[in-house]
């Protein structure tokens, strides 16, 4: 809130600087609604701001904090190509101005650069080294816990072994069994902590088709279908747990039925449909905590997920975007 009452009255006083007989109150209105709208849509905030600058030559502060905001969210080349659009049309509307003005092309290019390229850069640079960041500092943490940690628990666990094999009265040796297995379980429970701060890539897409066969294997029917020409998507362990809740809910509210697994590749996107006929007078409920953590996790990759659960079929699909520049 602070954010949006500093941008707003920064940029009404300008407006007011530049021209005092201005209509301030509603121009103040869709200043702060862009500003509030900039942090769940930051791209339709940042046209709004462009359009704003262009018919009132203000809103400086609204263009800066709604391109970095758009900086912060790209992903895909779609999210490239549509933000690089964007700011050549303003640049282009600049230019006829100064053109019909007389005006030198320098102080436009300038303005072009300082209110809307170089914050969505900024934006997007700045974000990606939080990232780095965070990956750093996780897997310095993985480290410290495998050099100290690990080292201790598997001195207990090697201790605990020898003292299984020696000389014992039974119910010593019952108790130092007992002492053995929970060593070698908190082992193996602090592998598992490490490989999670390492970020050890979990299922992806590669696991889509053993998962398929599992679910085969276990009675089901299901269909595996690929289309497109595969890309490098952002959420792969998201993509496959989005086919495991889809077969899991099959397996629960429509036992026996047929499922079909498409993998749909896009130009900028990866579609993930997992569906089934419903029996006759069933209808699948379309929430739960497994789709709304699954919808959660989606989200995170930038993607999107939709439930359809009609009166004869239950679909599960999934719209998650391609990183932009990698190939497969």
């Amino acid at each position: 809130m602070a954010w949006v009452v500093a941008v707003v009255a920064a940029d009404v006083a300008l407006l007011w600087l530049d021209d005092p007989t201005a209509g301030l109150v509603p121009y103040a209105v869709l200043t702060g609604l862009a500003m509030a709208a900039s942090r769940r849509w930051p791209f339709p905030a940042f046209l709004a701001a462009l359009t704003m600058a262009v018919l009132s030559g203000a809103a400086y502060a609204l263009l800066i904090c709604t391109g970095y905001r758009t900086g912060q969210r790209i992903v895909t080349r779609a999210h490239v190509a549509a933000t690089a659009g964007a700011v050549l049309a303003y640049a282009g509307v600049l230019a006829m101005v100064a053109q019909r003005s007389a005006l030198e092309p320098g102080p436009v290019l300038a303005r072009v650069a300082l209110l809307t390229v170089l914050p969505v850069l900024a934006g997007r640079y700045l974000t990606r080294q939080r990232e780095l960041s965070a990956d750093e500092e996780r897997r310095r943490i993985a480290r410290d816990m495998h050099d100290s940690l690990g080292h201790l628990l598997g001195l207990v666990s090697v201790q605990a072994a020898a003292l299984e094999v020696s000389a014992l009265p039974p119910d010593q040796r019952q108790a130092v069994r007992g002492l053995a297995g929970s060593a070698r379980a908190a082992v193996a429970e602090l592998h598992t902590v490490v490989s999670t701060l390492r970020r050890s890539p979990g299922p992806g897409l590669e696991g889509v088709p053993a998962l398929v066969e599992r679910f085969r294997a276990a009675g089901g029917r299901v269909t595996l279908v690929r289309s497109g020409e595969p890309g490098h998507v952002a959420g792969q362990g998201a993509a496959y747990r989005v086919v495991q809740e889809g077969l899991t809910n099959a397996a629960r509210h429509a036992p026996g039925a047929p499922v079909q697994v498409t993998l749909g590749w896009e130009a900028d996107a990866l579609l993930v449909t997992v569906s089934n006929p419903l029996p006759g007078g069933h209808r699948a409920a379309g929430g739960g905590n497994g789709l709304a953590g699954l919808a959660e996790r989606v989200r995170e990759e930038g993607g999107l997920l939709r439930v359809h659960a009609g009166p004869h079929e239950f679909r599960l699909v999934a719209m998650l975007p391609l990183l932009v520049g990698v190939n497969a």
